[in-house]
């Protein structure tokens, strides 16, 4: 396994020919910087760039209560509908029941190998897998699970559970589950706790995290042979909760198991507190509000600044029944705004999409639909070191982009990049006329009050939206391109059919949410990477396939400096940027939480992303 991992290594680095390698691989044994691969220390942590910030023996998270009473309830509510508590396959993949694995409500039913840290850009900690071992180049990594870890009927985890999913992903499971073993050279059953993957040229410096934040099945309870179906049957998981009471389409109920196995480790301290968790269905985002101030849900993320402005006059906000948190975001802006399809022959002029994204009137939709709250989101990373907003490239940078010239523009290039600003009136002439001179470059003229393209058809397309908001927004759009002869269509879908045509990209324009993290990595290939463009179930919405902003994926994927990441991301958001495959609308640098007094989290140390549901408790647990 040694001579494996390292000759791909040594070759990979250094080039050497055949005749070299027993003289490197000697040299790579003595030389001082460590061990061999073959005995890697085992480790209780990983992180991305640098060391985990918790030592090997902490006590909890710091923005968890490791006091937290155990006990209580608490009601969760989403807008849709599930018809599976499959998560895994590509015919459930948006319509599978909530909380089986959920970043929000964390993953109650199955578990990853490792656990993320909230209050780390990228660390994880041992869960199923006690310790890991990995080499400094990450051309492998062993997982050592943990000898206490059982599945909830009691049956231990063991090696063969591990190598079993993922062969099953990989047979049968969806994106990106199906393509995690394309990185992998060998899977090898080291003993019966431990699963060790040697990687081959196609893996990266992250994919060893990405492993190790897979969901682990039991082989002895999960049919393989119909994995690929819909199912609400409820699975046999390692996680702190079963499945109970089921409504299809309407509710879930989560009982806990309360001889969950990991309920004492440091990972899990001060987590799963509650005795039982219900997500409750609604078919609009209204009929949930209306939910959350009778009291049927305890808890409400509030997305429409509006809403928190002018929606709590209700009696239970008065007589502070129900409070009302802010949370300062430490995460970047992320990106929300209305995305071109570029499958669609109407948006694959770039010139088109530019013109498109001058016409949004950011300032007149803020003004008289948001009261002026909301910030223009100029960055895929804005808020953070990672954006190229109001940065020149550096030399790094440069030197990244060498190999596609012509790929940034020159304003995105030099930092002086900014979305138009409009007098807020909804027809500002100047943004009007420097959308047209755009369009007219690109062969576009207005006929008969219509801008009709060089093959003499009407430039329209039309946007579908999922909500009340994205409609709100969309109509705003639509005000601005009239002007100019152009005419968008707003078709809003129920959420089944919503998914169903993201799913198979059918559509022109959709509204959209990019999430960014402080370490942005693997799951970027999925929304923007060329693999991706064509691959059902994928988040490349743009239907982007472009050489630049593989090659800058790669560049992120690989960079072993947290300099070389930081210019590698960079560099992608001027790409990305200078592509135009989004309008970009805006961001708060804040977030909205109500929840009734009963419920609780804890105070202190906050999470990156200013709460994290899976640490708060129902106060009136054990009275």
């Amino acid at each position: 396994m040694f001579n494996t991992g390292a000759t791909r290594a040594v070759r990979r680095k250094a080039g050497l020919p055949a005749r070299f390698l027993a003289a490197a691989l000697a040299l790579l044994a003595i030389a001082p910087s460590g061990t061999p691969a073959a005995n890697a220390e085992p480790v209780h942590a990983i992180a991305m760039h640098g060391s985990p910030s918790l030592p090997a023996d902490y006590t909890h998270f710091l923005y968890t209560n490791p006091k937290a009473p155990k006990g209580g309830e608490v009601t969760y509510g989403v807008v849709g509908s599930f018809d599976s508590l499959n998560p895994f396959i590509l015919k459930s993949m948006r319509t599978t029941a909530r909380g089986v694995i959920d970043q929000q409500y964390g993953n109650l039913v199955f578990e990853p190998l490792m656990m993320r840290a909230q209050s780390e850009p990228f660390s994880l900690y041992g869960l199923l897998a006690k310790t890991v071992e990995w080499d400094e180049d990450r051309t492998f990594i062993q997982f050592n699970l943990n000898p206490d870890a059982r599945w909830s009927d009691g049956k231990p985890v063991t090696a063969d559970d591990v190598i079993f999913t993922f062969e099953l992903f990989r047979d049968k499971g969806r994106p990106p589950y199906s393509t995690r073993l394309d990185r992998v050279e060998k899977m090898e059953k080291v003993d019966e706790n431990s699963v060790r993957f040697t990687f081959n040229d196609q893996s990266n410096r992250e994919f060893p995290m990405v492993l190790a934040l897979t969901p682990i099945l039991p082989k002895h309870a999960t049919d393989a042979e119909n994995f690929e179906k819909s199912t609400l049957e409820a699975p046999i998981g390692s996680g702190p909760y079963r499945v109970g009471a089921i409504v299809p389409g309407e509710r879930i109920t989560y009982e806990r198991n309360k001889d969950y196995w990991a309920k004492d480790l440091p990972v899990k301290k001060g987590q799963d507190n509650y005795d039982k968790i219900t997500i409750e269905y609604f078919l609009s985002e209204n009929t949930l509000f209306e939910a959350f101030k009778k009291g049927v849900i305890d808890i409400y993320p509030d997305g429409s600044v509006t809403n928190w402005l002018r929606g709590y006059d209700f009696p239970a906000v008065k007589d502070k029944k129900v409070v009302k948190e802010t949370y300062k975001n430490q995460t970047p802006s992320g990106m929300y705004g209305f995305v071109f399809n570029t499958r669609r022959p109407i948006f694959q002029d770039k010139a088109v999409r530019k013109a498109l994204t001058l016409l949004f009137d950011f300032e007149w939709v803020n003004k008289n639909l948001y009261e002026n709250v909301y910030t223009r989101t100029q960055s895929f990373w804005q808020g953070s070191t990672l954006s190229s907003y109001k940065r020149a490239a550096s030399n790094a940078e440069k030197k990244l982009l060498a190999p596609f010239p012509g790929t940034v523009d020159p304003d995105v290039m030099d930092g002086s990049f900014r979305l138009p600003v409009s007098d807020a009136s909804g027809q500002d002439r100047k943004i009007q006329r420097a959308a047209f001179d755009i369009l007219k470059d690109a062969g576009y003229a207005i006929k008969n009050r219509q801008m009709v393209g060089p093959d003499g058809r009407p430039l329209a397309f039309e946007v579908m939206t999922q909500n009340e908001g994205q409609e709100k927004l969309a109509i705003a759009y639509q005000r601005s391109l009239a002007p100019l002869g152009i005419k968008l269509s707003i078709r809003t879908v129920d959420d089944a059919q919503y998914q169903q045509r993201s799913q198979d990209f059918d559509y022109d324009m959709v509204v959209k949410s990019y999430p960014s993290s402080l370490s942005p990595g693997i799951e970027q290939i999925g929304r923007w990477g060329s693999k991706a463009r064509d691959l059902p179930g994928s988040f490349n919405f743009a239907g982007v396939a472009d050489p630049a902003v593989d090659a800058m994926i790669d560049a992120m994927l690989n960079a072993r400096s947290q300099s070389d990441f930081q210019a590698a991301v960079r560099v992608f958001d001027r790409v990305l940027l200078s592509g135009y495959y989004i309008v970009p609308a805006y961001h708060l640098d804040e977030s909205y939480l109500a929840h009734w007094e009963r419920v609780t989290g804890p105070a202190g140390i906050a999470p990156l992303y200013g709460y994290y549901l899976p640490a708060w408790w129902d106060k009136n647990a054990g009275k």
